[in-house]
């Protein structure tokens, strides 16, 4: 199979995939989701006249001029209104946040008065609805303040509250496993034998996925295998899971066994090789409603991939619109040799310089094994296929990694 274009490859990724159901979430669970539909005002916000700030409720005819001399017939704190109407002479101790008393249509805020028992003393005059949050001010019942599509953040979760919604139809979470392949890996603790080494790619893929809002499952660490890798990819499937990752056993060598899992397990497979570096033996492929993706097994082009891929699926499933990883302009910090054929992704730091440009300073090893550039990377350098050298100063593209 000929090399496929990464914009191609992530086309067939995305294809046929459409949002997840919707679910009742409970608010503290919706932040972070995407709506499934509108959510409406069950009330008004404020649902009646109230106080803006501390000070005395009174009628603005009263206090026209000053001083003036008022008797203070009672009290009016948030939750506890006064029952009574304020008469000509009369004001009304008020909170922030009561509800204006009958009568009363104007607030003078307490720095302006003096307490003499009953009576207050107003000692500047004031103006009509002064400081009054007028009934509904913030929003009215019936008026679709979320609409769907909307990715909730902590502010919606505190609006949907106070329009008095408990939960929020929001799209199911994706649910991902991940698998590792390879008889040389062992879990982290575990003393490594000669031959061996620590496994690490699961746990990047896990948390690529917990930062997107997926459930997660970790099938462990299966050994190089046919049988073996089948039977993970059944436990997936039985697990319910809508994608389904794994790294390592992606390539074409004696002991990699994913593809030959896959197609035995009935795995419609779109394409196994993509014109990228690293991450060039990457499979998709869907079985039934799971997407299947096979990473490489050396650990930047596993990250990579996932940047590229996985973070874009979960997204379209959770219901996103941002689905693709969002591209910035920089300048190279340094020259680059022309490219061949495959879209490098250079792990690179930011600096910027002092008229506020952004440059792009790739690291000299580019490895895909080495993990301490992955580490300290803040983005990677975008080379399209076939780019001429380049001098410093050029305008490149890069993705940001802490996205």
């Amino acid at each position: 199979m000929a090399l496929l274009p990464v914009a191609d490859a992530l086309a067939l990724v995305l294809a046929d995939v459409a949002p997840l159901p919707a679910e009742a979430a409970v608010l503290i669970d919706a932040c972070g989701r995407v709506l499934a539909g509108d959510l409406v005002a069950l009330r008004t916000q404020p649902p009646a006249d109230v106080s803006a700030m501390d000070g005395y409720a009174v009628r603005a005819a009263d206090v026209a001029t000053a001083p003036a001399h008022l008797t203070v017939i009672g009290e009016v704190a948030a939750g506890r209104p006064f029952d009574r109407e304020v008469g000509p002479g009369e004001a009304v101790r008020i909170f922030t946040g009561g509800v204006m008393p009958r009568g009363a249509d104007t607030v003078v805020i307490q720095e302006v008065t003096a307490r003499e028992g009953d009576v207050v003393v107003i000692k500047q005059p004031a103006s009509k609805r002064r400081y009054i949050r007028p009934q509904g001010f913030d929003f009215k019942a019936g008026a679709a303040l979320l609409t769907a599509g909307r990715r909730l953040t902590e502010r919606d979760i505190a609006l949907a509250g106070a329009m008095n919604h408990a939960t929020a139809p929001v799209h199911r979470r994706p649910r991902m496993a991940v698998l590792a392949t390879g008889d040389e890996l062992v879990a982290p603790g575990t003393p490594p034998a000669p031959g061996q080494i620590v496994s690490s790619n699961s746990f990047a893929l896990i948390a690529i996925g917990n930062r997107e809002g997926a459930e997660t499952l970790d099938l462990g660490i299966v050994p190089d295998g046919l049988d073996a890798t089948a039977a993970a990819v059944r436990r997936a499937r039985a697990a319910g899971v809508d994608v389904l990752v794994t790294t390592g056993g992606a390539s074409v060598g004696d002991y990699d066994f994913v593809r030959q899992a896959f197609m035995s397990e009935g795995v419609a497979l779109s394409f196994w090789n993509v014109a990228m570096r690293p991450g060039k033996p990457l499979m998709h492929g869907r079985l039934g409603g799971m997407s299947v993706l096979g990473l490489p097994g050396n650990p930047v082009s596993s990250f990579i991939c996932a940047v590229l891929f996985v973070a874009p699926l979960l997204r379209k499933l959770a219901g996103r619109k941002d689905i693709l990883m969002p591209t910035a302009r920089a300048v190279l910090g340094c020259a680059l040799p022309a490219n061949d054929g495959r879209a490098g992704y250079l792990r690179a730091v930011r600096t910027t310089a002092p008229d506020g440009t952004t440059i792009a300073n790739p690291f000299r090893r580019q490895d895909s094994s080495l993990q301490v550039t992955l580490s300290q990377a803040d983005c990677l350098l975008l080379r399209e296929p076939f780019a001429p050298a380049a001098e410093p100063g050029a305008p490149c593209d890069i993705i940001n990694l802490e996205f």
